[in-house]
């Protein structure tokens, strides 16, 4: 039995574009359910032209809401990123290292700034 996946993202979403959630979501979901299967997983950015944070805010970031850092470490390895995106990627990763660690504050505080700016709204 081969342990290790590797993930080509652009085959995946069916595009070289790394620009929706949707497709974060999709490579979300299939690292996920490698992850838990205790698998080594490569994601491949291999054909991948263009890539923004929201797509690995939701294709990677998200994992840190799943699995502790070890884990991920362990279990996951990314190929196939210029120096520009592998920058990207580090700021998603300790963002997300964050907010996982503290959710309910940092939800509490996105939602008493929707009150906020909803009261500023009705003000006017």
């Amino acid at each position: 039995m081969n342990d290790q996946v590797k993930i080509k993202v652009a085959d995946l979403i069916g595009s070289s574009l790394c620009i929706s959630a949707e497709d974060g979501q999709k490579v979300f979901g299939k690292v996920e359910q490698l992850v838990r299967e205790g698998k080594q997983v490569t994601i491949s950015f291999e054909n991948v032209t263009m890539l923004i944070s929201l797509f690995l805010n939701v294709a990677i970031g998200q994992l840190y809401g799943s699995f502790g850092e070890e884990t991920i470490r362990a279990q996951l390895k990314v190929e196939g990123l210029s120096s520009d995106d592998m920058e990207l990627l580090k700021r998603v990763v300790d963002n997300a290292k964050k907010y996982y660690s503290n959710k309910k504050s940092y939800d509490d505080a996105w939602l008493e700034e929707d009150n906020n700016l909803e009261e500023d709204n009705n003000e006017e």
